[in-house]
């Protein structure tokens, strides 16, 4: 476990996730597996994932702000194509696919004096020069689309999820004081509700999503000719990181409902 201090900890934590350099923007790259879990049956796979975060870091008064966008695509099992309409083998109808277009992703973080209190992380070390900082974050809040508006949407009034990150580095690296930013790779896992796209109402169970990926020495230049191609057709500027601090986040749910009541991008 981390015995740095608090300052030393977000230091380390901004190297590895983002950049120290207000300029330098970086891109976390990843790519996984969708299972749909429903009770006392076998997990059943539904989709690929591929997606990407782009942003930079601004330092603020104790501490830094992390301005993101995001963008991840849902693509065929078998053929790891991008979708646009997909059946649902549960309800057999077909609907139209809606990507994760999350803009903004911010977050401030703060050595002391945050409401969650000093800043912390935990760090393991796995031998050597290796490294892996880690976080469980557990989520259970009101969904922004309700059961009564949204009854084939929405499984709950509540939503509950897990996203379980891991940052694999070299400690070597991030105690260089001559680099703002350190290569990584990581890992993610996510429990989590169904999908509103799906239109699997109430029904029991929900979603495993399992990824790994990490930062994209290239930047957006480096992704995919298949991803740059969407993104560039759909929504060109999730190609370059986010100019200003907004509020608030956007989420699937919050981007649903603007789909719903034909506000989207």
């Amino acid at each position: 476990m981390s015995t740095l201090s608090p300052h030393q900890a977000l230091s380390q934590f901004i190297k590895v996730r983002s950049s120290l350099d207000p300029n330098e923007t970086s891109v976390f790259w990843w790519t996984g597996t969708i299972y749909a879990q429903l009770p006392h049956q076998p997990y059943q796979k539904l989709f690929q994932f591929e997606g990407f975060n782009i942003g930079r870091c601004e330092t603020i008064e104790g501490g830094y702000r992390m301005i993101t966008r995001e963008a991840a695509f849902y693509k065929d099992p078998k053929t790891g194509q991008i979708l646009d309409r997909w059946t649902n083998p549960f309800t057999q109808e077909t609907v139209d696919v809606v990507h994760v277009w999350n803009d903004p992703v911010n977050q401030t973080m703060v050595a002391t004096g945050g409401p969650r209190g000093p800043f912390s992380i935990p760090i393991t070390d796995l031998g050597g020069d290796d490294r892996c900082m880690w976080m469980d974050v557990t989520l259970a809040y009101p969904t922004p689309l309700s059961r009564a508006q949204y009854p084939d949407y929405v499984q709950n009034e509540l939503y509950v999820g897990a996203e379980l990150f891991q940052f694999f580095y070299r400690q070597s690296e991030v105690d260089n004081p001559a680099l703002a930013s350190v290569p990584c790779q990581n890992s993610c896992t996510r429990i989590a509700s169904w999908v509103p796209f799906m239109k699997m109402a109430d029904r029991a169970g929900g979603l495993v999503y399992q990824c790994r990926g990490g930062r994209v020495a290239g930047g957006y230049a480096a992704l995919s000719a298949e991803v740059r191609a969407y993104v560039e057709q759909h929504q060109p500027k999730y190609a370059s990181a986010p100019a200003e601090w907004v509020q608030p986040n956007e989420t699937s749910w919050t981007y649903m409902k603007k789909v719903l009541e034909g506000k989207a991008a």
